[in-house]
Order: C-alpha cells, then structure tokens, then sequence
C-alpha cells in the first residue's frame, strides 16, 4: 500500500493529501529512506515522521485495504515519539 493511503488510513495523518505533502517535502522516512508518497510499505516496515514540533517512529504491523476508526491503531506500534 502507498505511504500516502497507509498514513491516512491509520489515522496517523488525518488527510491523504496532507500525508502526501508531507512526503513530498521530506519528512516521511520507511527504513531509513526518504519517502515519495507512492512509496510501498509492508508488515515489518518502519516509519519515521518528522512533524513541526516532535516526530514519531513506529513500525507497521498490518497493511489492509480497509479498516474501521476503532482498528486503525492496530496497524503500526509505536516506537519513539517525541
């Protein structure tokens, strides 16, 4: 799945397209490497997220094509945050 999708779809990011800015000006990594927002993440990925004030890493954990509000955090795990 694209970077752009999964980042919506887990409700990480809350729009596609902010997602997809946001890799466009590089401040999405997955395992260690800049990020386009067509990007393929799979289980077992990790992410790194650079935002205005802190960033996140978390690791992806389920890739669905669809997934209710109330499951969406049971796609990646957390790893740093600050």
């Amino acid at each position: 799945m694209r970077i752009d999708k999964y980042l919506k779809n887990s409700r990480i990011i809350k729009r596609r397209t902010v997602a997809k800015e946001a890799c466009e000006q590089e401040r999405v990594s997955v395992n260690g490497r800049t990020a386009k927002p067509g990007t393929e993440v799979e289980p077992g990925d990790t992410v790194h997220i650079e935002f205005g004030n802190g960033s996140v890493t978390f690791k992806v954990l389920a890739v669905p094509n669809a997934v209710r509000k109330e499951d969406a955090a049971s796609m990646y795990e957390i790893i740093e945050s600050a």
